[in-house]
């Protein structure tokens, strides 16, 4: 027996549950591949309750119910090294236990005090031929999360999914939506984690899953682009999350001497156990979502997609709702397909003024970095027949330009001389809408001309109001003399 699996075992061998108890599952498996686990999953037959008990008290740790349905407990802190869950046997004996498991390389017990390993799958010869196969043909109906699980272990552990299994997982497919969408959801985030993420997407739209999950992609199966694009719509959304991960993993090749501050802004955590950089790759799966629902085409065969922006962002929305994500990953999810198209439409104007510059990036704020990264992305995957590489060397440059502008203004705030309540005070007029868009005004006259009194900046605002259609001015924000 390995050290790893010593290290499972030796917190329970004194206690009197341990003569009919073994590890099993996902720590026996990374324990015979050398990789050390942070939880511990064990069978006992008989009352899991009990043990759970015994083992909290002797290790002054805390227990509560993790599962009424399968009468499993979990044990955590004190001086336990890892979380364990203690469940008693599902069947009449630990092999009909083992084979309600989802796959063989988890369907393998070994016994917390003496005897040999269980295996009668042969899990083991499974992980060591980094093959993925299912216990039994009802493993996804069972627990259709483990559909979601298949695609997370071949990209955590590089199994590849034998014929049956994956066969067996197209079938199943659909009952990915019968699962708790949280447990979906946790899944899904560990897919995000793994390197080259693109590829955990790729293998969960080989098996059925992405359609099941996201509809509207598998509608976008087979949908013409116009001539911008290479690809239809499902493979461009394909194309832009490959190229979204590979920015993430590495911005150095299009940000150059700003990748290093991309890279530190994309590592931030946001939400949900991801980093910024984590859920741009979920943005990025979702940003053309809306565009068969939007297709259309002009009088001289022109195809178009006019508002799927917009429409995308209530559909990102209401699929995060569903799958009960915080709602700050819903809102940058939201921000980052609400704007990829903004970057785009100026490449045209260039050279852009730095008040253009600044519009934009309040515009597009607070997710002005992922801006950048999505709409780099969103780019290359676009290279059909009226591909011109400098099309795309421009859009780049635009891209690094916006961001140095933004890292610039981020070292050195743009800081006014004089507030809006001076300001409401001098003009003798009550604050209200008037005063924000009289602030940004400010703001950009600071930017690009430097007020650098408050005299000037006063001067500037008197100046400003005075220029306003002052009936609709005074209708708008007349003052109550009530």
């Amino acid at each position: 027996m390995n050290e790893l699996l010593d290290r499972l075992r030796d917190p329970f061998r004194e206690f009197p549950f341990a003569d009919s108890a073994w590890v099993v599952g996902g720590a026996v498996r990374d324990a015979f591949a050398g990789i050390a686990s942070t939880d511990a999953d064990i069978v006992v037959r008989g009352d899991a309750e009990s043990a759970a008990g015994s083992l909290a008290r002797a290790t002054r740790g805390g227990r509560f119910l993790l599962s009424k349905t399968f009468g499993s407990w979990r044990v955590h802190g004190g001086s336990l090294p890892f979380t364990v869950d203690i469940t008693p046997l599902q069947g009449a004996d630990l092999t009909e236990d083992l084979s309600r498991r989802d796959f063989t390389v988890n369907a393998v017990a070994v016994p917390i005090r003496n005897g040999v390993v269980v295996d009668p799958y042969a899990g083991q010869a499974d992980r060591a031929a980094a093959r993925l196969r299912m216990v039994d043909a009802s493993a996804f109906r069972r627990d259709p999360v483990r559909l979601m699980r298949l695609v997370r272990l071949a990209r955590q552990h590089g199994f590849t999914p034998e014929p049956a299994t994956v066969a067996q997982a197209r079938i199943d497919a659909a009952l990915v939506n019968d699962a708790p969408p949280e447990r979906v959801m946790d899944e899904l985030v560990r897919i995000v984690h793994t390197a080259e993420a693109w590829r955990g997407f790729e293998l969960m739209d080989e098996i059925g899953v992405l359609g099941a999950l996201v509809p509207q992609l598998d509608e976008a199966k087979g949908m013409q682009q116009s001539a911008n694009h290479h690809k239809d719509v499902f493979g461009h959304v394909m194309e832009v999350v490959r190229y979204t991960c590979e920015l993430v993993a590495d911005p150095e090749p299009v940000f150059r001497s700003l990748a290093p501050r991309v890279s530190d802004h994309l590592a931030t955590p946001l939400a949900d156990q991801l980093t910024r950089g984590q859920a741009l790759v979920l943005a990025a799966v979702f940003h053309d979502v809306a565009k068969p629902a939007t297709r259309g085409e002009t009088p001289e065969g022109y195809i178009t997609f006019i508002g799927h922006d917009q429409l995308g962002v209530e559909m990102a929305e209401r699929w995060c709702d569903e799958h009960r994500t915080s709602r700050q990953l819903a809102r940058f999810i939201a921000d980052c397909v609400r704007h990829h198209l903004v970057l785009g439409f100026l490449v045209r104007h260039q050279p852009l003024s730095l008040r253009q510059i600044d519009r934009y990036l309040r515009t597009v704020e607070p997710v002005q970095v992922e801006q950048s990264v999505l709409t780099v992305a969103d780019r290359l995957a676009a290279r059909g027949p009226r591909f011109r590489q400098s099309a795309i060397d421009a859009h780049l440059a635009l891209s690094r330009e916006v961001l140095r502008v933004h890292f610039d203004q981020v070292d050195n705030p743009v800081k006014l001389p004089i507030d809006g309540a001076e300001i409401s005070k001098k003009l003798g007029i009550e604050p209200g809408p008037w005063l924000k868009d009289l602030l940004v005004a400010l703001r950009e006259e600071q930017l690009v001309r430097e007020l650098l009194t408050s005299e000037k900046a006063f001067a500037f605002a008197e100046s400003w109001v005075s220029k306003a259609d002052m009936r609709a001015f005074e209708h708008r924000h007349r003052p109550n003399r009530r």
